[in-house]
């Protein structure tokens, strides 16, 4: 059954509204057409391409930035930040993050990209990862984008705060972990009356 193109544009408007961060390849695929028709339609209908749509959420979304390391320096891109609450970031498999023979990503680049936003998710300047537990649910193979949840969920007996993180291929889990961060101070507060001078 062929749809016609006001329909494919339709639906293809809708996909984009409910998934903002689904690829031109990924909806060529959904919907059977190639890569030059969606990118044709994007353009028949004002829909901005992947980058630019990542920006837009970003920059409207965010009312703040991260602490404890430099945006560049967090593993994949983040698109959406609140600190001490959560965090996204999304990271496309290169073929700089598989092993050569079997394009399987380095598990190294996956922790990677959960560890350092369970530390950009922290709302200080001296967060560190004390502990983490992680677990690999399944491989993932390079062209794949991985998108990376974090949850900062409460702390722990010493104070430390537990950041929850679970990082998904499409709806797939492909990997999750639970960091318990180090801070500088643990009580908000604590120190704000030696810096009001």
């Amino acid at each position: 059954m062929k749809r016609t193109k006001k329909e494919r544009q339709q639906l293809l408007k809708h996909t984009i509204e409910d998934t903002p961060f689904i690829t031109d390849e990924e909806l060529a695929k959904k919907f059977a057409v190639s890569i030059q028709t969606i990118r044709l339609d994007r353009m028949e209908m004002s829909i901005p391409e992947l980058r630019e749509r990542i920006k837009t959420v970003a920059s409207t979304q965010w009312n703040e930035t991260v602490k404890a390391l430099p945006l560049d320096e967090v593993i994949g891109e983040v698109i959406d930040l609140e600190l001490d609450e959560r965090a996204i970031s999304i990271m496309d498999i290169g073929s700089e993050h598989v092993f050569s023979r079997n394009r399987i990503a380095r598990g190294h680049h996956l922790f990677a990209q959960a560890n350092s936003l369970a530390v950009a998710v922290i709302n200080d300047e001296l967060a560190l990862t004390a502990k983490a537990e992680i677990k690999f649910t399944r491989q993932v193979k390079q062209g794949e984008r991985v998108i990376s949840k974090a949850t900062v969920s409460g702390s722990d007996a010493k104070g430390r705060t537990v950041v929850k993180v679970n990082s998904f291929v499409e709806n797939e889990k492909v990997f999750s972990g639970e960091f318990l961060m180090f801070r500088s101070h643990h009580h908000k507060g604590e120190s704000s009356n030696e810096n009001s001078n």
